[in-house]
């Protein structure tokens, strides 16, 4: 994708590489951990990251090809920048399906997506464990899959529970994430090595 990179942006990622040599990653996986300490000014991502670096390689040919993304919540759909994300969050049809089966919105709102966009979607967790729980048991068949809930309460089990299942993800060990990293994430996948 071309765009424009603005001087700030440059010479962020300049003091970034001044700060930690993410040299040893391929370019995308590089590109990702890049995109999320960028976002987060957190550079313990650098070894805090688990990054399927085939995974991302397919995901970014995929999306080029017009994979549908899906987010968990609006913060993360409003955080990619390139391209129009599904998310349900605010649906109706989630509010409902969530309050008749008990479960949470974020996994209802999983549920109705994915009869939307069926399988081969990139799927962007930051905020909500439980549809980072939800996408690994509906099957939903992930062309990606970035796990990157935040929180104290179940945002690593979920994560861990992500690597475990198998699925092309890319996620992290530790409570942190969230929005903006988890769109960061998927628009390293869009705009390719960094400036």
């Amino acid at each position: 994708m071309n765009r424009q990179v603005h001087p700030i942006e440059v010479e962020s990622f300049r003091i970034l590489r001044s700060r930690v040599d993410l040299g040893h990653l391929p370019p995308l996986s590089r590109a990702v951990a890049e995109r999320v300490i960028h976002a987060s000014a957190d550079l313990d991502y650098a070894t805090d990251l688990v990054i399927d670096d085939t995974a991302v390689d397919a995901a970014a040919a995929g999306l080029a090809d017009g994979a549908p993304i899906v987010a968990d919540v609006a913060m993360v759909a409003s955080g990619i920048t390139a391209r129009p994300s599904v998310c349900h969050i605010g649906a109706e049809s989630a509010a409902r399906l969530a309050r008749a089966t008990g479960i949470t919105r974020s996994a209802a709102a999983v549920r109705t997506a994915f009869s939307d966009v069926g399988p081969g979607a990139v799927w962007v967790v930051g905020c909500a464990p439980t549809a980072l729980e939800e996408i690994i048991a509906r099957d939903v068949d992930p062309l990606l899959v970035i796990g990157l809930p935040v929180g104290f309460v179940g945002a690593a089990e979920s994560k861990a529970a992500l690597r475990e299942s198998g699925l092309p993800q890319v996620s992290n060990v530790s409570e942190k994430g969230g929005s903006a990293v988890a769109a960061a994430a998927l628009n390293a996948l869009l705009y390719g090595p960094t400036p």
